[in-house]
């Protein structure tokens, strides 16, 4: 077989690539990393100092197959400005399409779940969104998911929180959950 002929062999088995691109938007959470391709809003990175953007920009180019585009695009321009709306409590519904390609099986459907069913200004417990979903022994899943979740903010884990009222866990940070959801009237503003 010749070098022409094992080629269309290799492309086949190439991961998919998608056009995306990248920018950090300053928030009262601090620099956000928010990427996009052509179907959506793909990733929301928390604490995007230079080391962790380059970091994160890295392992966006492995998982999605190319470097990203050199501009941005459409939909990485409208999630800045809805970001933006949603700090200066403008907005309080994210409207933007997102790409799931980062997220799969149960965390998919946990994560779809909860940013189409828990409202700004509510709060779920990790036992009843597994319920929500079918899983009602998979609590401590629920909170894999949270912790794997590539839209945080726009897919709203801060708002998922202990049954007994405790905070739960953050990947952004207790501090950084607490602020989200004293924006969203959930918990009284930090003293500090």
């Amino acid at each position: 077989m010749t070098n022409e002929q094992r080629q269309p062999e290799r492309q086949s088995e190439r991961q998919e690539t998608h056009d995306w691109s990248w920018a950090v938007s300053d928030t009262p959470i601090g620099p956000l990393l928010l990427a996009a391709t052509g179907q959506g809003l793909v990733n929301v990175v928390f604490h995007a100092d230079r080391k962790t953007a380059a970091a994160a920009v890295d392992r966006l180019t492995r998982r999605l197959g190319t470097g990203p585009a050199p501009e941005p695009g459409a939909h990485l321009t409208e999630a800045i400005r809805q970001v933006e709306s949603y700090f200066a409590e403008r907005i309080h519904t994210f409207t933007l399409p997102l790409d799931w390609s980062l997220s799969t099986g149960f965390n998919r459907r946990v994560l779809r779940e909860l940013a189409a069913h828990v409202p700004y200004g509510t709060v779920v417990g990790y036992q009843d969104l597994a319920r929500r979903v079918g899983e009602p022994d998979a609590a401590r899943a629920v909170g894999v998911a949270m912790g794997s979740n590539p839209l945080p903010v726009v897919v709203p884990c801060h708002r998922v929180v202990e049954s007994d009222g405790g905070i739960g866990g953050f990947g952004g940070g207790l501090e950084t959950k607490r602020t989200l959801l004293a924006l969203e009237g959930v918990l009284p503003q930090p003293l500090f």
